[in-house]
């Protein structure tokens, strides 16, 4: 990614120094030069201390050596006094912008395997893997990625997790990982609207066999696939917000069955490190929120957080 950056603006420019041989005299300046330019050119003429045998401090000045590099040199120099605050025009290396790329693109790397079990407290959705976490085979596994990050400062963690860890989130927190979009792809843009649309599908029938009480959706991308699966249309700017959806928005609802209402949806921000439309501080405050309703259903539960041995129990 990143991260972001233009060219530092090059402030500085080059001092006119001609070069004269040491210890050569200095030539006079030339007869076909006009006394108004002679006068202007005085201006930006290299001067030098040049010690003599007696200790004293000789000065001398060394004029240009030509009249064409000194009318350069003079049109260069005041020019700077308008231009040494432009941006240099050292050429802006621009990022390559991806598109959709077919699965093929990626066949030789293998879908992420799901973390659920029944009835965990929550699910985390997010878009698909990227390229490192199908290599490594641990999710958010890109280091530029804040999803363990945020797990930690909402509380919905007690610690730190490295991704190698993910698969013991169910035991230790009870809590697991799934995505909208099973197949790898560097990243989202090279999946099409219309299968992440198609995912949404995917993950009622997931939750209707799992039953999380909740699910947090990592993006404010895969909510919109959601809603228009869901919908039959794209969702409109005002519809939009993050944090706890309406209860007829609730996942993998049953026909029928009153017992079961569905998971309740929470909609969260983006942890990808590309995603930088929001300041992380204020990603924390989205996530807090489901950190604290998460902690209060585990201590309903009797539920201790990072102690796999109790919980296995």
């Amino acid at each position: 990614m990143s991260p972001n950056g233009t060219p530092e603006h090059d402030e500085t420019f080059d001092e006119v120094k001609p070069s004269t041989p040491s210890g050569s005299a200095a030539q006079p300046p030339h007869d076909d030069l006009t006394p108004s330019f002679k006068g202007q050119l005085a201006k930006f003429q290299y001067t030098s201390t040049t010690p003599i045998s007696n200790g004293a401090i000789r000065k001398t000045t060394t004029p240009l050596r030509s009249s064409k590099r000194m009318r350069d040199a003079v049109t260069t120099v005041n020019a700077t006094d308008e231009t040494v605050d432009e941006p240099s025009s050292r050429p802006i290396k621009k990022r390559n912008s991806s598109g959709y790329a077919p699965s093929s693109k990626y066949a030789h790397l293998s879908p992420l395997v799901d973390i659920l079990e029944p009835n965990l407290i929550c699910v985390f959705v997010g878009t698909n893997p990227g390229v490192q976490t199908a290599t490594s085979g641990h999710a958010y596994a890109h280091p530029s990625n804040h999803f363990w990050k945020l797990l930690h400062s909402s509380g919905l963690t007690d610690r730190r997790l490295l991704p190698t860890e993910d698969r013991s989130l169910p035991v230790r927190y009870c809590m697991g990982n799934t995505n909208i979009v099973s197949r790898p792809s560097k990243n989202a843009a090279e999946l099409s609207k219309k299968e992440m649309v198609a995912g949404a599908g995917d993950l009622e029938a997931k939750f209707r066999g799992f039953r999380p009480e909740a699910v947090c959706i990592v993006g404010k991308g895969i909510w919109e696939a959601i809603w228009k699966y869901r919908m039959g249309r794209a969702i409109r700017k005002e519809e939009f917000r993050y944090g706890w959806q309406d209860g007829e928005m609730n996942m993998g609802k049953v026909d029928g069955e009153e017992s079961w209402r569905g998971s309740k949806v929470f909609v969260a921000t983006s942890t990808s490190g590309l995603a930088a439309n929001l300041k992380p501080e204020e990603k924390e405050a989205i996530w807090k929120p489901f950190g604290i309703w998460v902690q209060e259903r585990r201590e309903e539960r009797g539920f201790v957080p990072g102690s796999e041995e109790y919980n296995a129990r």
